[in-house]
């Protein structure tokens, strides 16, 4: 009996975590006939019937979709983020749910369910260039990229066409093109303004429309997947019944189910990976099932580790045993260390006098990019890397509210346009340190007894040098293009609101100073595979999910190659 139940719980992979790379995991693996077991921690969230209120109007929200103040109160963490409202607070890890230690400030932004924070990411999504993979080994931080963009893009065009990506074709050599859908178009302000930047920095900035993760001309692949074209409804984060954008819920997902090859398990959570000492490699997982408490344990031949950046070092860290008394694989010590995140503290505003005679109209999910044009081609600051900026443009207006009765009541149907407002973000790039790192707490479990991650990460010189540049750049590139009352700001925010946490089990050449190899598996355990944002060497500017995306699918290709050689 035991071993029939051991078999029923036996599988070819398992894959940990639903989100946006463990989705492209599962339906990898099963698209090439693995019996696979997808575990997740939090709850199911089936597509369409799991988004409660995507479909509903301002006033069916008890709070007018305002948060009571009693739950930001009781959420100081995750009301930091601009996606948590009353309409998306069932997506969101609230604070008590599970704990941390903050060794240094750092805001942790997570989604527990099935689908993970595929639900609510900002879609963006741009390829990275040769010069971000080569980026480490010019100025010599952290260690070198195992690979180059040669490498990941072919990859990268086999995701984006399933993903279904809108972008322009811009022929820029440090943002390559991809396989883009119909572009979203700039408003008037938007372009006068991409135009004058060209102008001035004679084709060396420039200013693009976004490249995001909506269909606006769906192609059959997508209709194959139960997905239509992108609504422009803006509330996306409440979950997308049209699947309208990509995510694991409405497209990897329900693929990798229609093999018959997959096993989702949500209120699963992972306490460790189980090494085989005779065998040496993994053997299985330990699951805690979130409901009832009880330890289970499954088994497979390859494992995929897809829980997002900081849950698999998590999760690797407390995968111990005699061959690994420090976290699975990690001979070389750097486990849990050179952590890095995107800083978004800056921004600058500013108005515009012109196009009084234009306004917009309806909504649009995505916004322009200005892609990096520091340190990109070589070193030219007194900073390393460098930033990429959002930009947008929209007409101010208000209604009057003079009069009383009937009067008041045609005043307030009556819009009265402004002037136009322009504003901008900046993303940069921050730099890989051993001194950010995040570790096992040795006194404090959260409450399925696992210890608490400890995280220490924080911003450093370099990325104050690299905030004032990018105010001084956009407030003169603002002021060159006639915009006025032109104003910026440092937030000083915690490191981790950017939600783009990335590395501690990061790839290199190099066993000795490495987690991983040129395919995302472990050097020292052969049959492990990380392809989330814990496997990142680097971080460039670009928003990093895309890549997850292509690293996650080729390493799947890679692993099964591996396992039908009988390598794993």
């Amino acid at each position: 009996m035991n071993l029939i139940n051991k078999e029923k719980r036996t599988f070819d992979a398992i894959v940990i975590g639903s989100g946006i790379s463990g989705g492209w995991a599962a339906k990898e693996l099963t698209g090439k006939g693995l019996k696979t077991l997808v575990l997740e921690r939090g709850k199911d969230v089936p597509h369409i019937t799991g988004y409660p209120t995507t479909l509903y109007q301002p006033w069916d929200f008890e709070h007018r979709n305002q948060l009571p103040l009693a739950i930001r109160e009781e959420n100081p963490i995750a009301s930091k983020c601009y996606a948590f409202y009353e309409g998306t607070e069932q997506f969101f890890v609230k604070d008590k749910e599970h704990p941390y230690v903050q060794e240094k400030p750092f805001d942790w932004i997570r989604g527990y369910q099935v689908g993970g924070k595929s639900l609510l990411w900002a879609r963006q999504t741009q390829r990275w260039s040769k010069y971000d993979f080569e980026g480490p080994a010019r100025d010599g931080f952290a260690v070198e990229w195992p690979i180059s963009y040669d490498d990941l893009a072919p990859w990268y065009s086999y995701v984006e066409k399933f993903a279904g990506i809108s972008g322009n074709k811009d022929g820029l050599d440090h943002l390559p093109d991809g396989e883009f859908l119909a572009p979203h178009e700039f408003n008037c302000v938007e372009d006068y303004f991409s135009k004058k930047v060209a102008e001035k920095y004679n084709g060396s900035r420039h200013v693009i429309m976004g490249r995001c993760a909506h269909l606006t001309t769906p192609k059959q692949i997508h209709f194959d997947q139960g997905r239509a074209q992108c609504q422009h409804r803006t509330i996306c984060e409440r979950g997308c019944p049209y699947g309208g954008y990509f995510s694991s819920n409405a497209s990897t997902l329900p693929w990798a189910m229609k093999t018959g090859k997959m096993t989702l398990r949500p209120n699963s959570v992972v306490n460790s990976i189980i090494y085989d000492e005779a065998k040496q490699k993994a053997s299985g997982v330990k699951v805690i099932d979130a409901l009832t408490g009880e330890m289970t344990e499954f088994y497979a031949k390859i494992i995929f580790v897809n829980a997002a950046a900081l849950n698999s070092n998590l999760i690797l860290l407390n995968s111990t045993s005699s061959r690994f008394p420090n976290g699975l694989g990690n001979d070389s010590g750097v486990l849990g260390k050179y952590v890095a995140f995107h800083n978004y503290r800056a921004r600058v505003w500013g108005e515009y006098d012109g196009f009084l005679d234009k306004t917009t109209e309806g909504n649009r999910p995505n916004s322009p990019y200005i892609p990096r044009f520091r340190n990109v081609l070589k070193q030219e600051t007194d900073f390393l890397r460098g930033y990429a900026a959002g930009f947008g443009a929209g007409r101010m207006s208000h209604n009057s509210q003079e009069g009383l009765g009937e009067q008041l009541k045609n005043n307030l149907h009556k819009t009265i346009h402004d002037g136009w407002y322009v504003g901008s973000h900046m993303m940069g790039e921050t730099i890989p340190k051993e001194s950010n790192y995040v570790a096992l707490d040795k006194n404090l479990k959260d409450p399925f007894g696992i210890p608490q991650l400890k995280i220490s990460v924080a911003y450093d010189d370099n990325d104050d040098k690299m905030v004032k540049d990018y105010i001084e750049q956009m407030t003169e590139m603002f002021e060159m293009a006639g915009f006025k009352n032109v104003k910026s700001a440092d937030s000083n925010q915690a490191a981790g609101l950017d939600i783009h946490e990335m590395g501690g089990v990061r790839m290199g050449k190099d066993p000795k100073t490495s987690m991983l190899n040129a395919f995302n598996q472990l050097h020292a355990c052969k049959n492990v595979f990380v392809t989330d944002g814990a496997s990142m060497t680097s971080t460039s500017t670009q928003n990093p999910s895309l890549t997850y995306m292509a690293l996650t699918a080729r390493a799947a290709d890679y692993a099964v190659k591996e396992m039908k050689k009988g390598n794993l």
